[in-house]
């Protein structure tokens, strides 16, 4: 979704920023920002869940399962193994572990995007159709690293689901989520660490809040959309082949 993931190479570097804004509000535009201006990795959700390693994935799984299940120590421990190096996060998984993921980065900064929500959700209507099929947990079931995705799309129901208005397709309710998502944020992060901006503003917003200067070329502007399609094409293609070398 967002390119080739950004695999940490010094697990001594820590997370600055949580990009908290929800799904297809900018989430790769802004990781390729936060990149640039912390100079180093940052961890797009989508991006690293559809790229990284089979084991890599598992370790998410095992962090879900340890917050679902209300075992904190061990939430904690895994989280803190699975954003080693990064220096800020964006989307899901991230947006599931706001509380915990400042309470290992205390000194982090939480940074939400805002946007014309009716625009948001037929932005986002897009993902659930591509993702939500019963059969995909069988179909991706032979391939390293996409067999969890269908997983992780259940553990994102869960964990968002039990604190935004309902289904992105409930009535009158799924353009609300948008702005449930940034007011529980901001309810749940100290006032001196919460910021909101819209990433048509450019780079000025995020260089003020980080206090750096503003880099000498065009903000950066994904095109998440085509991204999206492209890849679904892709998973499926090669996931057949898959089926066809195993059969």
């Amino acid at each position: 979704m967002g390119g080739v993931p950004s695999v940490p190479t010094d697990p001594t570097r820590r997370l600055q920023v949580i990009g908290a804004g929800f799904s297809r509000t900018g989430t790769v535009s802004m990781n390729m920002a936060l990149e640039k201006l912390l100079d180093g990795p940052a961890m797009h959700g989508g991006t690293q869940i559809l790229g990284r390693e089979d084991a890599y994935l598992r370790l998410w799984s095992r962090v879900f399962d340890a917050k679902i299940k209300g075992d904190k120590e061990l939430t904690l421990k895994l989280l803190r193994e699975a954003t080693a190096g990064f220096v800020a996060i964006t989307d899901v998984p991230g947006n599931c572990f706001i509380p915990e993921l400042q309470e290992l980065y205390p000194e982090v900064v939480v940074i939400v995007v805002t946007r014309d929500k009716h625009k948001w959700f037929k932005s986002i209507e897009m993902i659930v159709d591509v993702s939500s099929p019963w059969w995909l947990r069988y179909f991706l079931a032979p391939v390293p690293g996409w067999r969890w995705l269908p997983y992780m799309i259940d553990y994102f129901t869960k964990v968002e689901g039990e604190r935004l208005p309902g289904p992105l397709n409930a009535g009158k309710h799924k353009s609300d989520t948008l702005d449930v998502h940034n007011t529980w944020v901001k309810n749940h992060t100290p006032a001196d660490k919460f910021h909101a901006v819209e990433l048509k503003d450019g780079w000025a917003p995020l260089c003020r809040i980080l206090n750096k200067p503003i880099p000498d070329e065009p903000f950066p502007r994904a095109n998440d959309a085509d991204a999206v399609a492209e890849l679904s094409r892709r998973i499926f293609v090669q996931t057949l082949l898959v089926w066809a070398e195993d059969g």
